[in-house]
């Protein structure tokens, strides 16, 4: 409950909801759930899970039932009207699942018992509409388009109740509930308080730009990093709450600033993303939010060009803070200037005057990638000591050649003159070659589409771990599918994944078979063979382009070589 007597925004819906059970309540639900029906939830539903314990998605008090889910997809409002812009939803497998009725145990992916749910509503769902309304897209590069195709097939809802809160280890004095912030934001004193959505380490002009936020509100401000699932490829949360914990003891108001860290998962959704990271502010107590330029964007789709518009996701936000409650703070675009030490907004500088700016790509490649210090002007150095410790220079780092084409089109030629160049060059290297793959690390395994994906999945696993070890790693794999090599290229982090696709043409490959596959599969011998009855979906602006037809296998080595120099992962000879 909130205090009648708080300075700060109400709850979004007027009360914070609150599924955790304690003492008597929760010693009868332990007691309850034996001999019952379990199913094991994701990483993502776990933190939807604790968002809905909570409070912080009040007035959400269930995982979405069908009615309430066709009319935020459709119309952005649950079924009594209330504005809220995503899908919470739950889906399962529906043979783990009891009767419409009965109760059903929950636990995260280690089987530990997290709570029980009083079965209510069980009911089907398209991934495909669920992208296109909630996300804009149906295109695969998008992270949470190829993600849903793997989940369940069907939604389910009911009544919750937490037994178990998920447990954690690392920076537990800052891992605060709604109510928790909202106490510590009373203690501040300030009605006004404006919220950071962060997902990235914090640099000057990100603090310039939150001080000057507070400032401008004459408030409070909460820098709420969010420390659940985020986008592939971003700086692990380890890493940035090391940053955000610095920077505050060192360079900001301790009476007028907290951090406190966010289990959401995020959607990558843009627009309507901003409204449902403007609720939760709202109900951890702020009513200002800050929303950057292409706010929770993924980046670029299939064509190379933006899932959304920079400004998109401000805009929404605008036309809607009114009913939500919570004002938006645009982020603006500051430079610095060096002759006088300050920073302005773009464009505002004097006529003539010095400006200095590092965009994000230059942080990666002209000074993290190089093993170089960022400037004081730009990063304070306890954050670029920091970082530089966390992602050492490129070619230092690991990466992944991900081979993909037909069967016959030259893999593993190139892969095996491309592992004997690395090796005359010192790299440590690993070689998950498809057909050793089947043999071991994917027996048993049959040739159905699911099938070609676990094998996909199992070999991406295995390179990310590999990758995320400073080893380096060739993996020769058919990979048929686009969706399937999408979600590999999110095992291996840093964006270390190279796509190398080998573009021989299907009469080469067929001519060139040795084994006879492809005659086998013509006379109907081998069903779901790829290039025959089975699709084989080429790869939309992969890194690295050869053919195994027109050049030797040496000579596309040589080329890919030559494109690791250029992106620093290997040192110029």
């Amino acid at each position: 409950m909130t205090s009648k007597n708080s300075k700060l925004i109400a709850p979004y819906g007027g009360e914070l909801v609150n599924l955790v059970a304690t003492g008597e309540e929760r010693d009868a639900l332990i007691e309850r759930t034996k001999g019952l029906k379990a199913i094991q939830i994701s990483a993502r539903a776990l933190n939807d899970l604790e968002l809905l314990a909570t409070g912080a998605f009040s007035p959400l008090d269930r995982f979405m039932g069908k009615a309430d889910y066709e009319n935020v997809l459709a119309n952005m409002r649950l079924i009594d009207g209330t504005l809220f812009p995503l899908p919470i939803t739950l889906t399962a497998d529906p043979a783990e699942l009891p009767a419409v009725g009965e109760d059903l145990v929950i636990r995260n992916s280690l089987n530990d018992l997290i709570g029980i749910m009083k079965l209510e509503e069980i009911y089907t769902w398209d991934a495909e509409k669920e992208a296109r309304y909630s996300l804009g897209t149906n295109d695969s590069r998008h992270p949470m388009v190829s993600e849903m195709s793997r989940w369940g097939k069907v939604c389910i809802s009911g009544e919750l109740k937490i037994i178990n809160m998920p447990k954690y280890y690392d920076f537990v004095g800052i891992r605060q509930t709604p109510a928790e912030v909202r106490a510590e934001l009373e203690e501040l004193g300030n009605e006004n308080v404006v919220a950071f959505q962060t997902r990235n380490p914090l640099h000057r002009v990100h603090e310039e730009l939150t001080k000057r936020a507070a400032k401008q509100i004459g408030g409070s401000l909460l820098i709420h990093p969010v420390v659940g699932l985020t986008k592939p490829g971003d700086v692990d949360h380890y890493t940035r709450v090391r940053v955000y914990k610095a920077l505050l003891e060192n360079y900001y108001d301790k009476k007028s600033t907290r951090l406190s860290l966010l289990p959401l998962a995020m959607r990558m959704a843009g627009p309507r993303e901003a409204l449902l990271h403007a609720i939760i502010r709202r109900n951890h107590g702020a009513n200002h939010l800050i929303v950057g330029r292409d706010h929770a964007g993924p980046g670029n789709d299939s064509t190379g060009k933006p899932f959304y518009g920079p400004f998109d996701a401000q805009e929404m936000l605008s036309a809607h803070e009114e009913e939500l409650g919570v004002k938006m703070v645009p982020f603006k675009w500051l430079v610095y200037l060096p002759d006088t030490n300050e920073y302005v907004e773009a464009g505002a500088q004097p006529e003539g005057a010095k400006v200095l700016t590092i965009s994000g790509t230059q942080v990666r490649d002209d000074y993290l990638a190089k093993g170089k210090l960022l400037p004081e002007w730009f990063t304070r150095p306890e954050t670029a000591e920091i970082l530089r410790g966390s992602y050492p220079a490129q070619h230092e780092q690991g990466f992944c050649i991900w081979f993909t084409g037909l069967s016959g089109s030259g893999k593993s030629a190139t892969a095996r003159a491309l592992t004997d160049l690395l090796l005359e060059r010192g790299k440590r290297l690993t070689v998950l070659d498809g057909d050793v793959v089947r043999t071991h690390l994917s027996k048993g395994l049959g040739f159905s589409a699911e099938d070609r994906d676990t094998n996909i999945m199992r070999i991406g696993y295995v390179a990310g771990e590999i990758v995320r070890q400073g080893g380096n790693v060739i993996c020769a794999a058919i990979s048929p599918y686009r969706n399937a090599r999408n979600e590999a290229r999110k095992l291996v982090p840093n964006g270390n994944f190279l796509m190398t696709y080998v573009d021989t043409s299907l009469e080469v490959c067929e001519a060139r078979d040795v084994k006879g596959l492809y005659a086998m599969a013509r006379r109907g011998e081998i069903k779901g063979f790829t290039g025959v009855d089975d699709p084989y979906e080429a790869p939309i602006n992969p890194e690295i382009t050869v053919t195994g037809d027109k050049v030797t296998p040496e000579e596309n080595a040589l080329k890919i070589i030559g494109y690791l120099e250029e992106q620093g992962f290997l040192l110029n000879n």
